[in-house]
């Protein structure tokens, strides 16, 4: 198993190839520091071409023999993955937390959503199961079998980098390919730490492989003619990009990109509890996730009272180290996103929204190199503000009052994004009028952050999302495979 010095001083984060821990051949490299502290971790050397070509090749012959085993003992080395992942689970998240900057609740939270995948994928021989009809013909019966494919590649973001690798790990393996992942560079230690226990978990020399590096290697993976498929999470401008080479290349392909999520409050909700949960969804790991609703449309009747109820519930949120139990939101991933979630609260604020609350000035004693903001509200969002039409990734809000429900959807509708939405109400009416004419992919009524449970796809629509199978539940399965009809007759039986 890989090494990796105590949290706080240098290591070197190595690829995982062929059952074994390499160094990257690459020129180029990155230093992966503790958002809170400012502390380096790591340093991530990024991996070659040639890296790309030997791992690619690598997982096609693990392939061979990996496809042809029952599936039955394909799913037992990720009941021991599950296991592992529950021992240490807590270990994890503290990892987690040094690497992104993210509170321990929030880490846990995240690593739970993950293993829940792997349980899903434990299920595969019913899962994976396709039709069959007796005398589908004269003397003909006829069935579906599903195949795997080859080698598989997912690029994971930093927001989520215990979870989001689990979103498609599991269900590549279990399927029956190999996989090879490609984790952020700005935060490969959960990868790491994921990969040791991958290891110790029992799979095959070369099913399961690991990749770091930057742009050029995953351009690398996406060119390279020995991987079938390729998944990617991230922003929308590179989820297109990596959906368009990988298409160009002739490989299956799913992008998940950026969001602009949306609250609707009506006048019949229970407002404590739609700003309690509001306040939770937007600043919830710091903003930092494609499921942070942060533009409120409120109806105009309850604008005031719901606008107050959110700036003080806001206000009470403590900004700090994630490992510090009363902290309530993180740090952000690096100094340059936190300058870029400060220009869009000056933009806010140049636009002409009403600033409710200023997050900028916040310090959080002892850790004053961290890079940290606290709750931004904006008041007065109109919809032609950038802060209104562009997601912001980071702990700002904006609330807007409308006439009726009918206004809020359409407003939330000329979004070019459909990745989530929630509306608070206690009219059935309108969560019907809500659940019917939402153009977005996760729709929650009464739930703050609608993120599915593993056994249901991760839905996305418009610029959220590029493909037309998603991540989790039984998308994966059909992402993964290809089914084979087989067509018999026996004239003498």
């Amino acid at each position: 198993m890989v090494e990796l010095e105590s949290i706080g001083q240098s290591s070197i984060v190595r690829n995982y190839v062929d059952g074994d821990w390499r160094d990257a051949a690459g020129t180029d490299e990155l230093t992966s520091v503790n958002p809170a502290t400012g502390e380096e971790l790591a340093t991530v050397p990024f991996s070659s071409s040639d890296d790309v070509d030997e791992i690619v090749r690598t997982g096609n012959e693990a392939f061979e023999e990996w496809s042809a085993r029952p599936v039955e003992e394909r799913i037992q080395p990720l009941f021991e993955l599950k296991q592992l992942l529950e021992d240490h689970q807590d270990e994890l998240a503290e990892l987690l937390v040094q690497d992104h900057g993210k509170t321990l609740a929030e880490a846990r939270g995240e690593l739970r959503r993950g293993i829940e995948n792997v349980e899903v994928a434990c299920g595969i021989p019913s899962m994976m199961q396709s039709g069959s009809l007796l005398n589908a013909a004269p003397e003909i019966d006829e069935s579906a079998v599903r195949k795997p494919l080859g080698v598989f590649t997912a690029i994971t973001p930093f927001n989520f980098p215990g979870m989001i690798p689990l979103w498609f790990l599991p269900y590549a393996v279990a399927t029956g390919n190999s996989f090879i992942l490609k984790p952020s560079e700005q935060n490969p230690l959960v990868a790491q730490r994921l990969f040791e226990l991958v290891d110790e978990a029992g799979f095959p020399d070369g099913v399961l492989q690991l990749v770091n590096g930057g742009p050029d290697t995953v351009n690398a993976l996406l060119d390279h003619e020995g991987v079938e498929g390729a998944s990617f999470v991230g922003s929308t401008p590179i989820a297109k990009l990596v959906y368009e080479r990988a298409a160009k290349n002739g490989k299956r392909a799913q992008a998940q990109g950026g969001a602009k999520n949306h609250i609707i409050v009506t006048e019949t909700a229970d407002l404590e509890f739609a700003a309690e949960k509001t306040v939770s969804s937007a600043f919830a790991c710091g903003g930092e996730r494609c499921l942070a609703n942060d533009i409120a449309l409120i109806e105009e009747s309850v604008y005031e009272e719901f606008t107050d109820l959110v700036v003080d519930e806001a206000a009470s949120q403590v900004v700090g180290y994630g490992l510090d139990e009363e902290t309530d939101i993180g740090a952000l991933i690096s100094p340059e996103h936190e300058q870029t979630v400060r220009n869009y609260i000056q933009t806010g604020i140049e636009e002409g929204a009403e600033l409710l609350l200023d997050g900028r000035d916040v310090t959080v004693e002892g850790y004053e190199d961290g890079n940290f903001l606290a709750p931004t509200v904006f008041g007065d969002v109109t919809e032609d503000m950038v802060i209104s039409q562009e997601e912001i990734f980071g702990p700002v809000l904006g609330l807007a009052a409308v006439s009726d429900v009918d206004e809020a959807i359409e407003r939330m509708n000329q979004s070019r994004f459909g990745n989530a939405a929630s509306l608070f109400t206690g009219s059935g009416a309108d969560a019907r009028k809500f659940r019917h004419e939402g153009e977005i992919g996760n729709l929650g009524v009464n739930v703050g952050t609608s993120a599915p449970m593993a056994f249901f796809h991760f839905g996305g629509w418009k610029d959220s999302f590029f493909g037309d199978l998603h991540a989790q539940g039984e998308d994966m399965i059909h992402f993964y495979t290809d089914k084979a009809v087989y067509i018999e007759r026996w004239p003498d039986a």
